[in-house]
């Protein structure tokens, strides 16, 4: 049996999938999707992690008979289990305001060049260091476990920690790929909370005989979304960059080591694990968040109109979309006309004014991010591809090939399933190879649009 259940959990929904092998490509269906809503308790904004786990559940009997179970989610959040594996707290969410309390304090004690030296994480006001260092566990707290990992946990009763999500932390050594315990030490911040560290591909034990579909293997996947959508790159040789574009638009280069010099560290790049030893070197840049927040506020749901009006307009203005203003939920169409009054550009009013903003200034964006990435690492980039739900968008696809003055291949929308099934079905031992012989998969076997610079 050549099938394989990705559970993928994004900020606003989760979903498993369940990928086949056949004749030399991968086909993906959708088992079941659910809604992931955060919650408020005691002023905190948290994650409604039972509410997840049942999703997965639901998905996963869904499913129908699989070889083998793979967990991806977003990165520095994580849960605290007591000495009886229950949860101390819900996990808290990385909108929450909390960490910033800790930012000063533990920077006074690895001040940030020190820090990025030693980790080669970029600075966000979220990163797990600062949690734990802001919110010290309590006494009753025995493990830590980020959230794919605590799924995983609840499915099998076995606890690791996947390094590709164990890297976004601050907390883990690029070079070494195990835990900095200067770090954690100059931090105050214990890691022994969090189990032994796991690869791609490793065993992540069976599910538990009481959800009732046997004795399924559970496999360590790229657990960070973005490692594992970068798997799913449908890239052929090393010269291109990557936008996994979605919430959060996640761009850069494949590299074979990480680059810890000051200059990268002032461009804001970060340096992560990716899968089969690779570094993903990138800038976390503000994605359609901007937009999906728009439309909450415009309570519009017809993203495909707004695009066809913002199609239909010039380019007028554009802003920083990394402004700290744009993090929080919000009206966020009065802070773009803010930003752009503040600046002395024509103000966006209508919804497809301000659609057009916000694509042009993720463009934008893109394109500075890529330019850097190429200086930082003399690594030539030929061509661009763009994966994940930003895909879809054929306006933001053209205004970032003109932007970028770069082809931009844009496909597969799943890409981070797509890695999820390869790495769990070259465990099973259906294919052997590395990377290159992923994407060749891919390439097979996806549909994928290029644009050409206008």
């Amino acid at each position: 049996m050549n099938a394989f259940a990705a559970v993928d959990l994004g900020a606003s929904s989760g979903r498993v999938m369940v990928g086949r092998l056949v004749d030399g490509g991968v086909e993906l269906t959708e088992a079941h999707r659910f809604p992931n809503r955060p919650v408020r308790l005691d002023g905190r904004l948290h994650w409604d992690i039972s509410a997840l786990h049942r999703g997965v559940l639901d998905g996963l009997r869904a499913a129908g008979p699989v070889s083998s179970v793979g967990i991806d989610s977003w990165a520095v959040d994580y849960g605290l289990l007591d000495a009886d594996g229950a949860l101390v707290a819900p996990p808290v969410h990385y909108r929450d305001a909390r960490a910033e309390a800790a930012i000063e304090q533990v920077l006074a004690e690895i001040p940030l060049p020190e820090l990025y030296a030693a980790t080669g994480i970029q600075f966000l006001p979220f990163n797990t260091l600062f949690q734990l260092a802001a919110a010290p566990p309590p006494p009753t707290a025995e493990r830590a476990l980020l959230i794919p990992d605590l799924i995983s946990h609840w499915l099998t009763g076995t606890s690791g920690t996947e390094v590709t999500n164990a890297s976004t932390t601050a907390l883990l050594d690029p070079r070494t790929r195990q835990w900095s315990p200067e770090v954690a030490s100059r931090a105050g911040v214990d890691v022994g909370l969090f189990p032994p560290l796991r690869r791609p591909g490793d065993p992540a034990g069976v599910l538990r005989p009481e959800i009732g579909l046997g004795a399924v293997p559970v496999r360590a996947v790229g657990s960070h979304d973005t490692a594992s959508a970068v798997v799913g790159v449908p890239a052929e040789g090393g010269n291109f960059a990557y936008i996994s574009s979605g919430t959060w638009s996640l761009v850069g280069v494949e590299l074979d080591a990480p680059v810890l010099s000051e200059a990268a560290r002032l461009a804001n790049f970060t340096n992560e694990a990716g899968v089969d030893g690779t570094t993903r070197f990138l800038r976390n840049v503000t994605g359609l968040w901007i937009l999906q927040e728009c439309q909450r506020v415009w309570r519009r749901t017809d993203t495909t109109g707004l695009i066809a009006e913002a199609a239909a307009l010039p380019r007028a203005a554009v802003v920083d979309v990394d402004d700290a203003r744009f993090l929080p939920p919000g009206d966020m169409p009065s802070r773009i006309a803010d930003a752009c009054r503040e600046t002395g550009q024509p103000v966006p009013g209508t919804p497809g004014e301000i659609t057009r903003c916000v694509l042009d200034s993720l463009a934008e964006a893109y394109r500075k991010a890529i330019a850097d990435a190429v200086r930082l690492t003399g690594r030539p980039v030929d061509v661009v591809h763009v994966v994940g739900g930003g895909a879809r968008n054929e306006l933001l696809c053209q205004l970032t090939a003109d932007a970028c003055q770069r082809p931009v291949v844009a496909g597969p929308v799943e890409a981070t399933a797509l890695g999820n099934v390869l790495v769990q079905a070259r465990a099973h031992g259906v294919f052997s190879g590395g990377l290159a012989d992923m994407r060749a998969v891919l390439r097979r076997s996806q549909r994928l649009r290029t644009y050409l610079p206008r």
